[in-house]
């Protein structure tokens, strides 16, 4: 069986659904701000990130901060509106702003709460525990602070932890959705796919379901070849937002296993758009390599042995890491009459696979 971390992506940008689904949870826990014209504003701020309206709450926050540089609620809600704005050019600005929350007001609580979110996403995780057992030492027993550090401590390969963690964020506030979906992640990683399912279910029929939570299903789904299912919650997931990449690329591999490769292809289209841009990262990496990859297998069906060459050639420049491509590689030079193409490409999947044991 997969383990959860190839059922899903670890991404920054395109997670902000769940980010405001984690605001929406801490504004009961959070500081009230004060009952004059900047809390007023600040309130409108928060009202605005919850709605989505990222240029509101920038407008909102960037006036508090005219009249008061070192208002420190103003600079965290700036900094998740620099998030909910979907670029990466401002994920950089967004830490600089929780940071400086920070440093203006080291106990302000869900400043440190996203910072860690946002070292969550980028791959951080040893920050982000960090930065959430600092929080969690200020304001013990946080249902949010204990259910992302228990997806933190699963990161970090001890999914044992996040089930403890979780389930107590579960007690302390049960309308948690993000806990049952880090429950789910942590149950796959133990091998325990009922009890992950079980999780998956509890998390879409919350009103707050993001297209992860479907996203992940549709993966078991593709996993257990039920392709109607896994079809099925990858539009569920595209509908909710359409700039996600890999709901669109669990749709081609849907397609490509029914040989439905020009479907397959439009897909993978719609995964990253031309002239879009994405940042340099290990996530953006592999999934340049998946896309690829899949790209490969519908050439493959269509005989067009050249152009799938290319692609799994191209998923290699990305990911030189993966012998499964190799050995495709090594077939397709096979079936081009080429031995020589094909026993190097299998030397090199061989070397792979030993380093791997």
């Amino acid at each position: 069986m997969r383990s959860a971390e190839s059922l899903r992506y670890n991404l920054t940008v395109p997670r902000l659904r769940m980010a405001v689904v984690l605001f929406a949870s801490v504004m009961s826990w959070a500081q009230t701000p004060p009952p004059d014209l900047q809390g007023a504003q600040l309130g409108a701020a928060a009202q605005h990130l919850q709605q989505g309206k990222a240029e509101q709450t920038i407008r909102e926050c960037k006036g508090v901060l005219a009249a008061d540089p070192r208002s420190a609620p103003a600079h965290m809600l700036l900094g998740l509106a620099y998030l909910a704005q979907r670029s990466t050019a401002m994920i950089g600005e967004a830490k600089a702003e929780l940071q400086q929350a920070l440093d203006l007001d080291p106990e302000l609580l869900w400043a440190r709460f996203y910072l860690a979110r946002l070292y969550l996403d980028l791959g951080l995780s040893e920050k982000a525990q960090e930065q959430l057992e600092r929080g969690l030492k200020q304001h013990p027993g946080v249902p949010p602070l204990l259910s992302l550090l228990g997806e933190v401590r699963r990161k970090l390969g001890d999914p044992g932890v996040s089930l403890e963690l979780n389930r107590k964020a579960l007690e302390a506030d049960p309308t948690m959705t993000p806990a049952h979906y880090f429950l789910a992640l942590a149950y796959l990683d133990l091998k325990q796919e009922q009890a992950a399912m079980a999780e998956l279910q509890k998390a879409i029929d919350s009103p707050s379901v993001t297209p992860e939570m479907y996203n992940t299903l549709a993966s078991l789904y593709l996993q257990k070849q039920q392709f109607a299912e896994a079809e099925d919650f990858c539009r569920k997931a595209i509908a909710l937002d359409r700039s996600r990449p890999e709901a669109y690329l669990n749709l081609a591999r849907v397609y490509n296993a029914r040989h439905e490769s020009d479907k397959a292809l439009e897909a993978l289209r719609a995964a990253l758009p031309e002239g879009k841009d994405f940042t340099v990262s290990e996530y953006y990496q592999g999934l340049q390599a998946d896309l690829a990859m899949e790209r490969g297998a519908a050439y493959t069906d269509k005989k067009m042995y050249t152009l799938a060459i290319d692609e799994y050639a191209r998923a290699l420049d990305f990911d030189p890491r993966r012998a499964v491509v190799h050995r495709r590689l090594a077939e397709l030079y096979l079936r081009k009459g080429d031995p020589a193409g094909a026993a190097l490409h299998t030397k090199e999947a061989d070397k792979l696979e030993k380093g791997q044991r």
